[in-house]
């Protein structure tokens, strides 16, 4: 019989709607699970267990019980909450306590989630200094980033489900690393208030979870178009499926490659028609585009903390504000348009396919933590605005996770979970 901890999310909610466990009692034992693997693993900035369990118990008493009722949730430290300091893994806020909810977090409490703890992340979810997170795989290895300490809490079943945020590959990429499931909703239905705001052109909220259905019970409670009605289940047999190795495939190691040829070969065998998809050539330089808006929206992003605490900003900030990339205001607009263009040539291929099936990271998680690996087979999907669930699929040579993604259009996120809740079981064969 399984612990509480070791439950998804989805088989913890079902026992939480019938009463059959109770939220202190899935706290507790989360709680109990970060006691034995926490000093190894790393993935909280703070963790107080009296607090936990006293949200719990609010939780238990809540006349009504919402989406997310009673399920522990691990919140990235970039993300305000009411009750617990948000560091931002910066010296310049050790020990700020913004004293309210960032909107998604208070959209989490208002379905029930029990807040548990802050997850340590990059600095800002930028760039500067890493996480103290480890990869719960292999703790010589990243976990990623920057959504580093919610990945690896979600990985290791200290919580059942996890926010993270994605600038570039920050959700997708750990989530390949860690061997969970992520979705990147499409930019903007999902309220960032409360969130550091590094690019408000890519920022999207995203989340953590064990399983295809934990990820639907997330996006149920932020209403995402389409989910008040349940999609209807989809058979493997007959969905069209298109595999792109993107612009980038020649720097994927070859344990990316074969990840996603396997999904595709895992995906034909069982009635899926997998078609190969080769984007225009306008794609090519999708990726200089996210670099130019990523840098370009950076300057602003850090200005504050330059001009008031110049001292203890890492340099990296630095750099971003004094404009170091050289990025021109005539960079700026081509970018936009590109983007924009782009976006409207991938949203043509639908319907004619259920989803894109693309790498989801380079490879295996790099050695160390200064690495928390390249965002390139990420970053275009996030300029493009388009929702984004990562899969795990095979091991790598080191025996560590290697996952996919699934792509679809923008506001296509209800079809999406219902093709990865179809696709999944196929994919995520090991």
């Amino acid at each position: 019989m399984k612990e509480p901890w070791q439950l998804t999310a989805a088989e913890a909610a079902a026992k939480l709607q019938d009463g059959a466990l109770t939220a202190e009692a899935l706290t507790r034992s989360c709680l109990e699970r970060c006691a034995e693997r926490e000093a190894v693993v790393k993935a909280f900035t703070f963790l107080d267990p009296g607090l936990a369990i006293r949200n719990a118990r609010r939780v238990d008493k809540a006349y009504a019980k919402g989406v997310l009722h009673g399920l522990p949730l691990g919140v990235k430290d970039m993300i305000d909450t009411a009750d617990m300091p948000t560091t931002h893994n910066s010296p310049l806020y050790e020990s700020l306590v913004q004293g309210r909810d960032a909107a998604c977090v208070g959209v989490a409490r208002g379905e029930g989630a029990v807040v548990f703890g802050k997850t340590d992340t990059v600095e800002f979810a930028a760039a500067g200094r890493r996480a103290l997170t480890r990869n719960p795989h292999d703790t010589t290895r990243t976990p990623g980033g920057s959504s580093s300490g919610s990945a690896a809490a979600v990985a290791d079943g200290m919580v059942p489900i996890a926010f993270g945020t994605q600038t570039g590959g920050s959700t997708i990429r750990p989530a390949s690393f860690c061997g969970v499931y992520a979705m990147k909703p499409t930019h903007g239905v999902v309220n960032s208030e409360g969130a550091k705001r590094y690019s408000h052109t890519l920022d999207t909220i995203g989340w953590y979870g064990r399983s295809p259905a934990d990820l639907h019970l997330v996006a149920r409670a932020f209403r995402l178009f389409g989910m008040e009605a349940a999609p209807a289940t989809k058979p493997v047999r007959g969905l069209r499926i298109a595999l792109c190795r993107g612009p980038h495939w020649d720097i994927a190691a070859p344990e990316s490659q074969e990840s996603l040829l396997t999904a595709g070969k895992r995906l034909e065998v069982a009635g899926a028609v997998v078609e190969d998809l080769t984007l225009p050539a306008s794609f090519d330089t999708i990726s200089r585009a996210h670099h130019i808006v990523l840098y370009g929206e950076g300057r602003g992003a850090f200005l504050q903390e330059y001009l008031t605490a110049p001292g203890l900003l890492h340099q990296d900030f630095h750099d971003r504000v004094l404009n170091k990339e050289g990025i021109t205001a005539q960079d700026m607009v081509w970018a936009y348009d590109h983007a924009a263009a782009c976006r409207r040539l991938f949203d043509a291929l639908f319907p004619g396919y259920d989803a894109v099936l693309a790498p989801a990271a380079p490879g295996e998680a790099p050695v160390g933590r200064q690495d928390t690996g390249n965002a390139i087979f990420n970053s275009m999907w996030t300029l493009l605005h388009v929702p984004c669930i990562g899969i795990p699929c095979i091991k790598g040579p080191n025996g560590l996770p290697v996952g996919v993604q699934v792509v679809g259009p923008r506001m296509g996120d209800a079809a999406l979970l219902g093709v990865a809740a179809a696709v999944s079981p196929v994919v995520d064969a090991g």
